[in-house]
């Protein structure tokens, strides 16, 4: 009986982690779920679409982080970026990294097709324990985000 058990238990294991990479979006280990980054960036507004990651994910079996970082891509709603860059100045300026910490390594090669990033420090954020920097592509309304305690 007790090996019948543990056949059961290696059956389901599989089958549970098959279940959680279809609903992460298969190829990659990411979050499609916009609340927390609607949470994390009220500005942007509602997000119709989205591809992240946490420095929380994929517990690499060492001590925990107090610090949380995600990375990631969000599509804005139809108008909202024209409305952010009529309120602030925004400079052509793509993120000087490509995805390099060990967490974001499923989001290269990822988000819009020949992005054409631009920014506005007006509406990065650095201090106190958090930053968040945002660049955006005007072609797909695709916000590209990296921020440090964004919840704080």
């Amino acid at each position: 009986m007790i090996g019948t058990g543990m056949g059961l238990g290696l059956a389901v294991l599989p089958a549970w982690w098959l279940l959680q990479r279809v609903a992460s979006g298969g190829k990659g280990d990411w979050h499609t779920d916009t609340a927390p980054l609607e949470q994390a960036f009220p500005l942007l507004g509602p997000l119709s679409d989205a591809k992240w990651v946490s420095s929380r994910d994929n517990d690499r079996g060492g001590i925990p982080s107090p610090e949380l970082v995600i990375s990631g891509f969000a599509r804005l709603a139809p108008g909202k970026l024209a409305e952010l860059t009529a309120a602030h100045t925004f400079v052509s300026e793509g993120p000087t990294d490509d995805f390099s910490s060990w967490f974001e390594k499923s989001l290269k090669g990822e988000g819009p097709q020949n992005p054409q990033w631009v920014r506005s420090r007006e509406l990065d954020r650095d201090g106190g324990g958090h930053s968040t920097h945002l660049w955006f592509d005007r072609r797909s309304d695709t916000a590209r985000f990296r921020a440090l305690n964004p919840y704080g």
